[in-house]
């Protein structure tokens, strides 16, 4: 039977479509779909104007089912669909968690949305990013946002948007009778023994629809292109792991979520409930381990359209239980020499014995509530107003019960009933002037707050020499101080395009973003080095201590876009520069926690502590996209695509280079297609990073070139994909990856090496199947 998606609702006409196509096989090209696209590979805009007026729509880069089912064929990191979009870098974090960064910004500094909800994480080191709660397989559409981003799409952020959808309800077409509809599909990956199923389903009539959407995914540990290390032991007696074997890289997690909707006419209701559970998922730049993360999610959506144009209103609610300790590949009983379960005395170890502690438990629980409510309004034949306004109330408990030695007697509350309450309105105009010119403005303004109440270490001490901990006075003078900030942001877009003729586009773009800190940045508060390292959440080994004291981020961003292709889009060249200049940018100093003041001077080639700091800063480069057919044979159609970035950042004030840039990136592909299969060849090219952040003790990565191979084949209800990754088996480092911290004594900050980079993953065969119903 036919299918009617909610998304038939009558669109926009868009003769001058601004939705960025990709390159077939998965590599996304960088010029825009033109009106033939196919139904299935054209992704509509989050919110469709009733009326056929034509209008164009905010740029962005959109990864449609066809494209995003390569990428997916072999991950349980939802993040890493977006490892080809020029701009896009990733920061390793675990197995399923990888961390976004578009042109040097990250993480919080980037606009994340799962079907138009803003997730926070709710964990020390960020385990938990918006992205990880939904698996590859129920991510039906993703946009990304590089350059200026419209108000409409976000704030509270100073770099670009990432908006993931799953699959919206499906309906029965009119006369039809019930749909019954679904798939089901696994994966497995050599490396790792990786492997995961996932399954959906759908039963439907013309009003009523309900889906529903699963998958599990599990990896142990996997081995890197050679020996990156010199040393096996792991700190448990009887536990090694061998020289090429990246430690506390496995995983195991589920993710469900069931949906209700009911259409009528032009309006719909639509409500799902999403469950994750993830068993275990080891770190190898963090010092920690997750070892239990449950979510539970609501999210309610209205969508209807009127004559005058379209209402998009929404309420969520997410609540997290989140668990913390030293995961098998690490250290669990400290206090015995011997590394076994035993106390110095000889005595069994036990929590109760004060010489040794039984593991680092940490926990933390959030509850995020939103609700949004936009609406399009077409004002007339050429120009659209977009209003709409926004709340979100988040709170965060983060305590760490006691375990013996030194976190003991009572518990360790790095961050007591703490508070973030985000509420903003924006305006947006969109018009187009003549058949050749467009223009986008907008103007948002955002209050925040954050606050959190008085906290205490595990003791009411200070320690005593040589094993000072200043837990009561860290507590004392954070308790001492108002504590509560409040911040008004206002943010503005201008954005106009021109078309010269139907083969030359030219774009520029001016924003003022800004963001308002995080409550990880602000209330951290223990400059006791076992404490700090367990805070942090960009993977560099370091320690990390907050400052309530934190202004907002500030960036006024530059952006244009050259666009140079054909008229039918055959072959294209796309080039994008930018230029931002941020203003309160949170970096860090390191801290001298006996005198409690910035270090007299920098301390290298080790693990330090720092303190977050405003501080100045600038990013500059360039995305350079572009694909061109090569020949028609007997044996098939040949083309070439190829995606090359260059980025460069630096602190302003102390001369620093900015942490986690890479510098040169490239991706060639050779593509092929015969008849149902289409088959690729990617070389990926990543330059030596050499320019690193002085202040963290950065490591220094190598370039590398590595050749992957993939070969798909699709059928009608049936899909095959078939591929090897790192073909040569070449040893590499993640020049994003952070410090490998992975094994060993990691809640000592010098017990464990400082100078070794996370490897990358050596050669891996994958092969993976989907059959729909």
């Amino acid at each position: 039977m036919t299918a009617s998606p909610v998304s038939s609702y009558p669109p926009r006409r868009r003769p001058l479509s601004l939705a960025l196509a990709l390159v077939f096989a998965g590599l996304p090209s960088a010029w825009a779909q033109s009106e033939a696209t196919s139904p299935e590979s054209k992704v509509l805009a989050p919110v469709i104007v009733s009326d056929t007026r034509e209008q164009a729509a905010p740029p962005a880069t959109t990864l449609g089912p066809q494209e995003l089912a390569p990428l997916r064929a072999a991950t349980a990191d939802t993040a890493s669909l977006l490892r080809k979009v020029p701009g896009v870098t990733l920061y390793g974090a675990g197995g399923a968690s990888s961390l976004p960064a578009i042109r040097g910004l990250a993480d919080e500094r980037l606009r994340l949305q799962v079907d138009g909800m803003d997730l926070l994480s709710a964990c020390p080191n960020h385990m938990n990013p918006a992205f990880s709660y939904l698996a590859p397989s129920q991510v039906e559409t993703i946009q990304v946002w590089t350059g200026v981003t419209p108000v409409s799409v976000g704030g509270d952020a100073i770099g670009g948007a990432i908006v993931v959808e799953t699959p919206k309800p499906r309906f029965a077409a009119p006369g039809q009778g019930t749909l019954v509809t679904g798939e089901a599909g696994t994966y497995y990956r050599s490396n790792g023994d990786g492997f995961g199923v996932h399954g959906a389903a759908t039963i439907a009539g013309e009003q009523v629809s309900v889906r529903y959407l699963g998958a599990y995914a599990k990896a142990n540990n996997y081995s890197a292109g050679g020996d990156f290390k010199d040393f096996t032991a792991t700190g448990r007696l009887g536990h090694t792991l061998a020289r090429d074997e990246v430690g506390s890289t496995s995983y195991e997690l589920s993710n469900h979520l069931v949906g209700f909707a009911l259409k009528n006419g032009a309006h719909l209701v639509d409500a799902s409930v999403a469950i994750q559970n993830v068993a275990d998922q080891l770190y190898p730049n963090q010092r920690m381990d997750m070892l239990d993360n449950d979510s539970k999610l609501f999210n309610l959506r209205y969508l209807g359209q009127f004559g005058w144009g379209s209402l998009d209103g929404r309420v969520y609610h997410q609540s997290v239980d989140h668990f913390m300790d030293f995961g098998k590949d690490k250290r669990y009983w400290y206090g015995s020499a011997s590394g076994g379960p035993t106390a110095p005395n000889g005595k069994p170890c036990s929590p109760i014995d004060k010489t040794c502690a039984a593991g680092m438990p940490m926990n933390t629980e959030s509850k995020t509530t939103g609700a949004k409510l936009t609406a399009n309004i077409a004002l007339g034949e050429r120009d659209v107003l977009r209003v709409g306004g926004e709340y979100q109330h988040y709170t965060l408990d983060d305590w760490w019960p006691p375990s013996g030695a030194g976190m003991w007697p009572g518990t360790f509350w790095n961050i007591k009933n703490g508070e973030r309450d985000r509420a903003g309105l924006f305006g947006e105009w969109e018009t187009k002037l003549n058949d050749r010119w467009m223009a986008l403005a907008g103007v948002r303004y955002e209050h925040v707050t954050t606050d959190a109440d008085p906290v205490h270490g595990y003791a009411d001490t200070n320690g005593m020499a040589p094993m000072w901990n200043y837990q009561k006075r860290d507590a004392d003078a954070f308790n001492a101080r108002d504590r509560k900030r409040t911040d008004d942001n206002l943010d503005f877009t201008a954005l106009t395009r021109y078309t010269l003729d139907e083969t030359r586009e030219f774009e520029l773009g001016f924003a003022r973003k800004v963001r308002s800190p995080s409550l990880y940045e602000r209330y951290p508060w223990s400059t006791w080095a076992m404490a700090a390292v367990m805070n942090n959440f960009v993977g560099d080994g370091n320690g990390y201590i907050g400052n309530p004291d934190l202004e907002p981020e500030k960036a006024y961003t530059l952006s244009a876009m050259i666009d140079w292709h054909s008229a039918d889009r055959q072959w294209g060249l796309r080039f994008s520069p930018y230029l931002s200049y941020v203003d309160d940018y949170i970096d860090a100093v390191q801290w001298d926690a006996k005198n409690n003041v910035p270090a007299a001077r920098l301390a290298r080639n080790k693990f330090v502590v720092l303190r977050y700091e405003n501080q100045s800063a600038r990013l500059y480069g360039f995305d350079l996209s572009g694909k061109m057919p090569l020949a028609r044979t007997g044996l098939g159609s040949f083309g070439f695509e190829g995606v090359l970035s260059y980025t460069n950042g630096e602190n302003r004030d102390t001369g620093d280079e900015l942490y986690n840039i890479v510098p040169w990136r490239a991706m060639l592909t050779l593509t092929h297609q015969l008849a149902g299969w289409s088959n690729a060849l990617d070389w990926e090219l990543v330059s030596s990073k050499d320019d690193v952040s002085d202040v963290r003790n950065e490591i220094k990565t190598p370039g590398y070139g590595l050749l992957h191979l993939r070969a798909s084949h699709a059928w009608k209800d049936v899909r095959v994909d078939l591929g090897v990754e790192n073909l040569f088996d070449k040893l590499y480092y993640l020049p994003t990856g952070g410090a490998y911290v992975g094994q060993g004594t990691t809640m000592n900050i010098t017990a464990v090496p400082w100078g070794i980079a996370v490897p990358g993953m050596g050669r891996s065969f994958y092969a993976a199947i989907n059959v729909k119903f």
